[in-house]
């Protein structure tokens, strides 16, 4: 299951890195700027893809909320990120997903995302790698853990 991996193969997940697909330039249009935004950022992926696989690295894209978290942000959706990644056509380039919406709080706070519901269905398709999730506590560190420890106690590990 991937929340009970062991700490040996905590090592594999070290060698990942996330690749930001910079800001839309201020005073631009967004939709004028997309095809040419895309395709240095298709072409940089390439690239990277390229070193980072004589390492052993991943490469993570990530889309960011752009109504709330960073409005200049170029990628801003998951299909967007897709297709992307579709073009760069690298098996070490992926998508990350993080934050509860809209608070970027844990996982387990009031959001539109379900993410025990997420984490079961990743289960039921028998994926096997890591899930990061970056979010803000509303508490204290500790209090803010609390949600992995009760979704532990309901897995079979």
């Amino acid at each position: 299951m991937f929340l009970c991996a062991g700490a040996s193969s905590f090592l594999h997940f070290l060698f990942r890195i996330h690749l930001m697909a910079g800001r839309v330039p201020v005073d631009s249009d967004r939709d004028t700027v997309a095809k040419e935004m895309e395709a240095v950022f298709v072409q940089n992926l390439k690239y990277a893809a390229d070193i980072l696989s004589k390492e052993g690295i991943t490469g993570l894209i990530e889309p960011i909320n752009t109504r709330i978290t960073d409005p200049r942000y170029f990628l801003d959706s998951p299909h967007q990120a897709s297709a992307i990644l579709e073009k760069v056509g690298k098996p070490n380039m992926k998508l990350q997903m993080i934050a509860q919406v809209p608070g970027r709080n844990e996982p387990d706070s009031a959001g539109e995302l379900s993410y025990s519901y997420l984490f079961d269905t990743l289960e039921n398709i028998g994926y096997q790698g890591y899930i990061g999730c970056e979010y803000k506590p509303q508490g204290s560190t500790d209090e803010g853990l609390g949600w992995i420890k009760e979704y532990w106690t309901h897995r079979k590990c």
